[in-house]
This record gives structure tokens, C-alpha cells and sequence, in this order.
């Protein structure tokens, strides 16, 4: 049987599924709950100075049915009083010392209150810090959250405050409100970070309410730009994640992953990419501490079935994959076909290649019913029609190299081949 067992910087954990920074964890009763139902470990809702909170919090984007496709929020860190929240983090690992406990901080931007903070929490037992360089909102006016994050030069110079005093590993949490995570990766691990985590949330608004015109989440006829996270901003993670999984300094230190997972298959592409833990928030909120359970099972199953003894026989295994656009092989060609036997007859795939793409799909007419066909001449192998498809494998895509030899953009042009003559 797979063995799921995670190893994050010297932090043990049973699993490689944590729980985010963020409502779930931001009190005992939750993190022993989750505990209890199987999490491997939690990130501790950050802890700094004193907020107040505001109603409401939180808006969401619904999408074809969809409940929570995207989650906003404009929640801040936690309002708990700081004693109250470093005893009950004391309790919590005393009570399951196996599990990870990593706790969230973003002290005010001075290195003594750095340093202050840093030993309050390492006096609990904490296992591990994680830097939160990424609140997109309210800290932000204070110089603290995303401001960090988004200036390579001041996070690396509070990671160097917070490395003169920690004695357990540190962890910067990476904002996705900027141009490229790298920048500031780079910038905190030449500070002496010890490991990364990606991504925060992103600045969003989610709608607007047509009959206040006001946006949400509401607070008194005001709204504020949130932190968008959940399924929607997972393609988004995915590809900051593997920019710090490809470059060469980012790329020497483990990675937690964020940003829309919810199924074992999340987390295993988020791995895939680079990623050794990654850490839950809207799923857990939407659907209750349990999902883990799943989680571990799939992680489990698909492990045995590819042969995979250790979660690290396949972390970063997709990062090669990538490359640039430049080097992509010309002459490699594919086509739709349609599978008659499972087509519908619906025309959902003439109407969208018709109307959106290259005009590449014969219509047939006829009774009972129209027949769908496929112009290979004209097919470009967009995918489109397969993307539309409501049958699986009704579309399937087939190869037709346009050549034997593999040949990218600069070696097309350095042969002077003939360019597209429409």
C-alpha cells in the first residue's frame, strides 16, 4: 500500500492535506474537529495585531448550477485576542502531536515586533511559521499583507528580521496580485525562507447587486475589493506555482500549494507540479471537514495503481512538460473525429467551430435527424468541439504529423518554411 505520508521541511505529517490559513482554523474546537476527521495539518488563522472584523464577509460566483465556483471574502486576520489563540494552538498539539501545526503571522512591520511575535508563537510547540505576505485587503492600508508581498526588496528584508529570530522552519505565503510570484520567491529565499507557499487570494469583485448597484459583499451600501480563491482561481495557482517550480532559486526550497483544490485530483496536480503539501480553505467550508477522508483514499488508490511507493516518487514529475511556446513542435498535427455511434445529434460542436473557430465541421441535414462530420482539410485541431461535446469520447482528437521531424518556431524560420498562405 502507497505510503501518504508528508515530510515538509522536517514537519511530519500523516498525509500531505493541511488545512489553510483562514476560518476553519482560526480556533481549538475547529482544528481538533479537523484533526479528528483526518487532516494532516493546519496553518493557524494568522495571528498579529488586534482587528475588528465587519458584516458581511463573504460574496460568491455560482456558475451552471454551481454553488461556490469562486469565493470571495474581506475577512481579516484573526480578531481573537493573541493569549487566547497561542493557548489553545499549546492545547491542540499536546492533544495530536502528530499532526503539522503551522501558524500564520503578519506582525506590524518593525523587526521588534517580528521578533516579538516569532517567540510568543515557537513557545506553544508550533512546528513551523508561515509568512502572510498575500491579505489583498484591509491590512494592506496598514503597510502589512499583500504590500509585503508585493515588493521583492521588503519582503526580503522582513524575512531576513523574522530569520534573525526563528528557530522553526518559516514558510512565506506569496500574494498572486502581481506581474510574477518569482520575484518575491526569489527575495524571500535569498533571505534565508526556508520554504514557499502559493497562492493568497487574488483581489476581486464577485457581482453586483442590480437593484442597490452595490457590489458584493455588502456592508452598509459600501463594498471593498476581496480575496477571490476557490475552484475558479485553481488554473491561475497552477501556473504560479510551476513559474517557482521552474526557476533555479525558487525551485531548491519545498513548496506548499494553494488555490482551489478540493479533490485528491487537485491536489495530485498541484503536486505534480512541484508542490509536497497543499493546503484546503473553501472545499472545507463548503462541504465540512470529512472531504479528507476522500482525499486520502483517491491520493491512496491512485498511488497504488501508478505504482508510486511515496508521495515524492512523483512530486515536480510535470514540470518538464512545460516549456515555452517557441519550442513547441510545428509539425505536430491533430484532427476531431466524431464517433457516429455516441453523437447525439445536437450541433452543439457545429454551432461552436461554425461560429467561433474555423468553419471546419460538415452539417448534414436530415430526419430524424442531422449528421455531424468532420472537413479534415480544414480542422486545425483547436479541440474546441471536444471541449463542447456534452458525450465523452463521442470526439476524440486523432494524430496527423504534418512532418516526421520535430521542428519549433525558430528553427521554422531559420529554414525559411512557407508561413500560413490562407
Amino acid at each position: 500500500m502507497a505510503d501518504i505520508s508528508a515530510n515538509f521541511l522536517g514537519i511530519q505529517s500523516p498525509n500531505p492535506f493541511w488545512l489553510a490559513s483562514a476560518p476553519p482554523t482560526d480556533k481549538k474546537i475547529n482544528v481538533l474537529r479537523a484533526f479528528e476527521a483526518g487532516w494532516g495539518g493546519v496553518v493557524w488563522k494568522t495571528l498579529g495585531s488586534q482587528v475588528k472584523n465587519v458584516s458581511s464577509r463573504y460574496s460568491a460566483v455560482n456558475y451552471n448550477g454551481t454553488k461556490v465556483m469562486g469565493f470571495n471574502n474581506i475577512e481579516l486576520i484573526s480578531d481573537r485576542p493573541l493569549e487566547l489563540n497561542l493557548r489553545e494552538i499549546k492545547e491542540c498539539i499536546k492533544l495530536f502531536p502528530d499532526r503539522a501545526m503551522i501558524v500564520s503571522l503578519m506582525a506590524d512591520n518593525t523587526r521588534e515586533k517580528w521578533h516579538e511575535l516569532i517567540a510568543q508563537v515557537e513557545d506553544t510547540g508550533a512546528h513551523g511559521l508561515e509568512l502572510n505576505f498575500g491579505c489583498p485587503h484591509g491590512m494592506t492600508e496598514r503597510g502589512m499583507g499583500a504590500v509585503v508581498g508585493q515588493d521583492p526588496e521588503i519582503a526580503r528584508l522582513v524575512v531576513e528580521w523574522v530569520m534573525e529570530k526563528a528557530t522553526i522552519p518559516v514558510i512565506t505565503k506569496l500574494t498572486p496580485n502581481v506581474h510574477s510570484v518569482v520575484p518575491t520567491g526569489k527575495a524571500s529565499v535569498e533571505a534565508g525562507s526556508n520554504g514557499l507557499s502559493l497562492i493568497n487570494t487574488i483581489q476581486s469583485v464577485t457581482g453586483i447587486d442590480l437593484d442597490t448597484f452595490v457590489p458584493n459583499p455588502y456592508v452598509a451600501g459600501k463594498s471593498v475589493f476581496g480575496g477571490y480563491c476557490g475552484p475558479a482561481v485553481k488554473p491561475i495557482a497552477l501556473k504560479m506555482l510551476a513559474t517557482i517550480s521552474q526557476d533555479p532559486v525558487t525551485a531548491k526550497v519545498p513548496v506548499s500549494g494553494i488555490g482551489g483544490i478540493s479533490t485528491w485530483k487537485d491536489a495530485v496536480e498541484f503536486m505534480l507540479l512541484g508542490a509536497t503539501t497543499v493546503q484546503v480553505c473553501t472545499a472545507a467550508m463548503k462541504h465540512g471537514f470529512r472531504i479528507v477522508e476522500d482525499m486520502c483514499e483517491g491520493l491512496n488508490n491512485w498511488m497504488d495503481e501508478k505504482g508510486f511507493r511515496t508521495i515524492n516518487d512523483f512530486i515536480g514529475r510535470s514540470v518538464p512538460h512545460l516549456t515555452q511556446w517557441e519550442e513547441l513542435d510545428i509539425n505536430y498535427h491533430i484532427v476531431a473525429n466524431i464517433d457516429q455511434t455516441k453523437c447525439i445529434h445536437c450541433g452543439l460542436c457545429y454551432i461552436a467551430c461554425e461560429d467561433g473557430s474555423h468553419q471546419a465541421i460538415n452539417l448534414q441535414y436530415g430526419r430524424p435527424y442531422n449528421t455531424y462530420t468532420i472537413k479534415e482539410e480544414e480542422c486545425v485541431g483547436c479541440n474546441l468541439c471536444k471541449l463542447i461535446c456534452p458525450v465523452d469520447d463521442c470526439i476524440t482528437m486523432v494524430e496527423q504529423r504534418k512532418g516526421p521531424d520535430y521542428v519549433n518556431w525558430k528553427e521554422f524560420q531559420q529554414r525559411g518554411l512557407p508561413l500560413n498562405d490562407h
